[in-house]
C-alpha cells in the first residue's frame, strides 16, 4: 500500500511502542490488521486525505484517554475502528444506523457459521 510522503515513518512513529516489533506494526487479533489495511486502502483510493484521517483518529484517541480507558492494543485498535467508521460515514452515503445494522448482520453471520467455513451474509 502506498502511504503519503513520509507516511510510513509517521505512521510507525504514531504507534505506541507496545504495538511495534522490530519497527513493524504488531496486531493481537486479525481484525486489527484488517482495520489497519482497510484504512490504508481507503486512503489509497482517495476517500479521505491523510490529514483528515489523523485528525479524526487523534480526536478518538483523545476521547479514549480522557475516559481513562486502558490504552492497550485492543483499546487502541477499537479507537482506530471507531475513527474509521466515523470518517467513512462522513464521506459516504452510509448512515450510521445502516452501518450498525450491517455490523450486527456480520456478527450474527460469523457467530452462526460453522468453523472453517466462509462467512457470508
Amino acid at each position: 500500500m502506498i502511504l503519503p510522503e513520509n507516511g510510513e515513518q509517521r505512521l510507525r512513529s504514531s504507534l505506541p511502542d507496545r504495538l511495534l516489533e522490530d519497527g513493524q506494526p504488531v496486531f493481537a487479533e486479525p481484525w486489527q490488521a484488517q482495520a489497519f489495511a482497510i484504512t490504508l486502502d481507503l486512503y489509497n483510493r482517495g476517500l479521505f486525505s491523510w490529514s483528515e484521517w489523523t485528525h479524526i483518529f487523534s480526536e478518538q484517541l483523545s476521547a479514549g484517554n480522557a475516559s481513562g480507558e486502558d490504552q492497550g492494543a485492543t483499546s487502541y485498535y477499537s479507537d482506530w475502528l471507531v475513527a474509521l467508521e466515523r470518517l467513512v460515514s462522513s464521506k459516504t452515503a452510509i448512515r450510521p444506523d445502516l452501518l450498525t445494522q450491517l455490523k450486527q448482520r456480520w456478527e450474527d453471520a460469523y457467530r452462526t457459521t460453522p468453523h472453517g467455513e466462509k462467512v457470508t451474509l
